[in-house]
């Protein structure tokens, strides 16, 4: 269950051989799309049952939300076609330091070198959602107010407190969902950085559509 993570990077839509990051969920402080990340996952053999389910270890401040089973409770609530060509989906762990610099998104679809995966990063176990020291504005609130994290402010700025119960469905709908979105749209189009715009409409909207038929809760409506 554990993955192997190649130290080499690779630059956003340069390198097949590491594969290309391809749209994803980011979080407030990450100022474009384009990151930097490689993988060195190799791609499934026809004996493998898909997806294939990778747990990095988070490291000790940090926890993933979901479980693989719950994961694949959720998928099983999908038309399977419109998973079944995932082949991984791997929860990744990242440095702390890298966090607290704000550079890392929520989740990630990552395509190539036959492989397209589903990356979902950890959340601290403070169950907080940190957002500098300046209150936010209602727009960057705004993709969170369903799930109904408290706003609260500290020392050192502002955060919004979860419950466990909250982040979970916040996963499922606005992570797990999204990515999935993406694994779909790219089978009818290939993206350029000209189309990411509508590459991610396109899987806002998926999410919105599966989460209005998700019959799964985890919190209370």
């Amino acid at each position: 269950m554990g993955a192997t993570v190649d130290r080499k990077r690779t630059a956003w839509k340069k390198s097949r051989t590491f594969g290309d990051v391809y749209g994803g969920r980011t979080s407030r402080k990450v100022p474009d799309r384009i990151r930097w990340r490689a993988h060195s996952l190799r791609p499934p053999t026809q004996h493998d049952d898909l997806p294939i389910f990778m747990v990095d270890n988070p490291s000790r401040d940090f926890f993933f939300p979901l479980t693989c089973t719950e994961i694949q409770k959720e998928l099983r609530h999908l038309p399977k076609k419109h998973w079944k060509t995932v082949t991984h989906v791997w929860l990744r762990r990242f440095r702390k330091t890298d966090y607290a610099d704000g550079i890392l998104p929520f989740a990630e679809f990552i395509c190539g070198s036959g492989v397209r995966a589903i990356v979902l990063y950890p959340w601290p176990k403070d169950l907080r959602l940190y957002l500098g020291p300046r209150r936010p504005a209602e727009r960057v609130l705004r993709p969170y107010a369903k799930y109904a994290p408290v706003l609260r402010q500290h020392a050192d700025g502002w955060y919004l407190a979860w419950s466990l119960a909250s982040l979970k469905d916040f996963y499922v709908e606005y992570l797990l969902y999204h990515e999935i979105g993406h694994n779909l749209d790219w089978y009818d189009r290939k993206w350029t950085a000209a189309n990411r715009r509508s590459a991610e409409a396109f899987a806002d909207q998926y999410a919105f559509e599966r989460t209005a038929k998700r019959s799964i809760r985890y919190r209370l409506q």
